[in-house]
């Protein structure tokens, strides 16, 4: 496992350790242990000490890390400082106060806000740049999308687009995509996943085992971009400033430094 952002992160019902056990052999490169939408009202408790005894067992070198995303502000301080405890993922975050205020709760713990709401949105880059804890921010998408009175997942493209830009401009990684909620149609994930790569996504949240190599495939680089990336970085290594390539090709310091990205990218070990 490298310290890169994850590409493929895996959503687990906090009251099931056992399955949460079994996750980390799935293959995802993050699971995330799950206190909220995939928890029934009386199994909160249960959920929260299970999960604090899961946590209490020190993450061994090149285990799979273990996310929380939380439900209240108690999971937070029921869990904050076990040594298992790689993340929060904070559920519908709609001010940079709310940040502060949870990372004063959980010093040193890497934050991820979820956006899952207008106001939400509309703060993103607040949010996002709100405290050194903020490692990632997301979307939320099921909850915005009824937020929003959206019929279709077109709606949602302003908002994902403002969620890339507020990632970059607070220094962050690349936002990685919400979860597709067909676990049976790998074709539609295959689909939603380009889209959301083209839209400056990287990485995607899923609910079942079997999305995992559809996201893994979509978002790791294919032979023909490695290919380009490499031709790229080969003509660039000696020649400072614009170049044309011999096909063409217009070449200059931003299209350099995408080629290098594809190609950390595509040297990623798993």
């Amino acid at each position: 496992m490298t310290a890169a952002a994850p590409l493929t992160l895996l959503y687990v019902p906090g009251d099931r350790p056992e399955v949460v056990r079994k996750a980390r052999g799935a293959g995802a490169d993050v699971v995330i242990v799950d206190l909220e939408d995939a928890v029934a009202p009386e199994r909160k408790d249960y959920a929260r000490s299970a999960t604090a005894e899961l946590l209490s067992e020190p993450a061994g070198d090149g285990s799979v890390p273990l996310h929380v995303r939380v439900h209240t502000e108690a999971d937070v301080r029921a869990l904050a400082g076990l040594p298992g405890l790689a993340e929060f993922r904070l559920p519908k975050i709609t001010h940079a106060a709310s940040v502060h205020h949870l990372a004063a709760v959980a010093p040193g713990v890497a934050l991820c806000p979820l956006l899952e709401s207008a106001l939400g949105i509309e703060h993103a880059y607040s949010i996002a740049s709100a405290h050194p804890q903020v490692r990632s921010v997301a979307l939320g998408e099921a909850d915005l999308r009824a937020d929003l009175g959206l019929r279709d997942d077109t709606g949602l493209d302003w908002s994902r687009g403002r969620v890339v830009v507020a990632a970059r401009a607070a220094g962050l990684a690349p936002p990685t995509q919400s979860v597709y909620p067909d676990v049976r149609d790998l074709d539609g994930l295959r689909a939603s996943c380009a889209h959301g790569r083209a839209l400056g996504f990287l990485g995607r949240a899923a609910i079942h085992p079997r999305q995992l190599p559809v996201i893994e495939r979509a978002y790791r680089p294919t032979a023909r971009e490695i290919e380009a990336a490499e031709e790229i970085v080969t003509a660039t290594a000696t020649e400072q400033g614009a170049l044309a390539l011999p096909d063409g090709r217009f070449v200059d310091a931003a299209v350099v430094a995408t080629a290098r990205r594809t190609l950390a990218l595509a040297r990623r070990a798993r």
